[in-house]
């Protein structure tokens, strides 16, 4: 079965993508749960566009992505060495991937020329799935390096790295959904997975709650590091975005591609 899944990876993270993306849209269009200022012509052109241009950039600087380095480190690095069994390496190996992007991220925000980089994807003034796919190119590219660097440290198994990368996609689509949970089920959800109503608060203009929140996928690094916050200052009000970069000609996908130039921005 491993093999089976690693000989069609491309068909089945793009299956999985493109019917993520379009459970969230079509969840949005029938019940969103606010108002955007933005058309959604403008948005989801432009940072769907933006996704072409990632994965184009992605495909010319590395001869290799992660899934294909895991294939040639296995049975090297850390994972190597101890060499645990697959019951223990799959799941190891998902928490130490998902902890790695979680301080990636905290990183990306504290040092402010990476925050110039990164802050592209807050600058959405709108939040809904397409945001998800809004980073700059040279985010993506330093990105991938350090994900490289973490599969070839631990000698992970392609599996895992496939696994992970499949459900970061589907949970970063939905946790940036423009939805809400119903109210019974969100404290249940928030105690396994980042759900929208919890990632929201860390798009908030209010740089305090910019600054927390971290992760993408799951909740328990931002509980054990004091960084989770439980609802936003202004609750129902809280504005999300940056308020330097709120023009629909901002949202364009020239305009972001510049962005980290323009502006004096904050980490």
């Amino acid at each position: 079965m491993t093999a089976f899944i690693l000989a069609y990876e491309p068909i089945l993270r793009m299956a999985a993508f493109l019917g993520v993306l379009a459970v969230m849209m079509v969840w949005e269009l029938a019940s969103p749960l606010r108002r955007q200022e933005v058309p959604r012509v403008i948005r989801w052109t432009n940072n769907l566009g933006l996704v072409v241009v990632d994965t184009t950039i992605l495909r010319l600087a590395f001869p290799m992505l992660a899934v294909g380095l895991a294939t040639q480190v296995q049975g090297g690095g850390l994972f190597g060495l101890l060499a645990p069994p697959g019951w223990v390496a799959v799941p190891l190996g998902l928490l130490l991937l998902d902890l790695a992007i979680y301080l990636q991220h905290r990183f990306f925000h504290a040092v402010p020329w990476l925050w110039r980089l990164h802050r592209m994807h807050h600058a959405d003034p709108d939040f809904d799935t397409t945001t998800a796919l809004r980073f700059h190119p040279v985010e993506i590219a330093l990105s991938m390096a350090i994900k490289l660097a973490i599969v070839a440290l631990l000698g992970l198994p392609p599996i895992t790295v496939l696994v992970f990368e499949v459900v970061l996609n589907a949970t970063a689509l939905f946790n940036h959904g423009n939805v809400a949970l119903p109210g019974w089920l969100e404290p249940l959800a928030r105690r396994m997975i980042v759900t929208p109503e919890m990632h929201r608060i860390h798009h908030s203009t209010d740089p305090v709650e910019t600054n927390s929140n971290y992760g993408f996928n799951l909740p328990w690094w931002d509980r054990l590091f004091g960084t989770y916050r439980a609802a936003p200052r202004l609750g129902a009000r809280m504005v999300t975005g940056l308020t330097e970069f709120r023009s629909p000609r901002d949202q364009w996908i020239d305009r972001l591609i510049l962005q980290p130039l323009r502006g004096k921005g904050r980490a």
